[in-house]
């Protein structure tokens, strides 16, 4: 009985959650149309400069809404993936090139282990571009200034195997679970993180059919 209402509980939320991510997109899209509006229109510099900072932030949020819909939506298993045969060692190599601006902005240094034969799985390829595009960009994040991130790509004929390991700039709980919602490695950070990054990669990745996990090598 506690498990059937606690399955109803947690049902119930994700409910909620994906209902109400769904209400905010339609007048947050409007603001965000009303805000391209203003850009076009001959204001005073100090103005704006107000206009550009409000394309930011609610950018922002209209991306935050998104990932707490697509996250609830794989949560009660609804996400919708078109699985197809991909080549992963190519999809990784895409993303890097396309995500190369912030790699070479964030001083970090990329060494790369993917084979160049085709690895071929069977995937949705917008869903596992996001998975990687997640991790790199929190590797950009949270790495130590001036380190390494590895990425690597391996398989034995019949699993592929694809891994991102960096070093982070601070000391990680080794008991906390980065996977869940809204977790981050740092609390008191104020860089626009909304901590769903790891967990949407989880849910993209398992939606695939495929297995995510994380390591730490803690401080503590």
């Amino acid at each position: 009985t506690a498990l059937r209402e606690q399955t109803k509980s947690e049902r119930m939320k994700v409910e909620l959650v994906a209902n109400v991510s769904h209400d905010i997109k339609t007048p947050l899209t409007s603001i965000v149309s009303y805000v391209e509006l203003l850009k076009q229109e001959d204001l005073p510099e100090h103005v704006k400069e107000y206009v550009q900072i409000l394309g930011e932030k609610s950018e922002r949020l209209k991306t935050m809404v998104q990932d707490v819909f697509e996250v609830s939506k794989a949560a009660s298993n609804q996400l919708p993936v078109n699985l197809e045969r991909l080549d992963l060692g190519k999809l990784l190599r895409q993303t890097l090139a396309d995500m190369n601006v912030q790699i070479m902005e964030s001083g970090l240094a990329m060494r790369t282990n993917i084979p160049e034969a085709p690895v071929m799985i069977m995937a949705d390829g917008q869903r596992m571009y996001r998975v990687f595009q997640n991790l790199f960009q929190n590797a950009i994040k949270y790495s130590l200034d001036g380190s390494r991130v590895y990425v690597t790509l391996k398989t034995d004929g019949e699993l592929a195997v694809a891994s991102v390991k960096n070093t982070s700039h601070l000391e990680l709980d080794k008991g906390k679970d980065f996977t869940e919602r809204f977790i981050r490695g740092d609390e008191s950070r104020t860089d626009g993180g909304s901590g769903l990054g790891l967990s949407i990669a989880q849910s993209f990745t398992e939606a695939c059919g495929g297995k995510f996990s994380f390591e730490t090598d803690a401080d503590s």
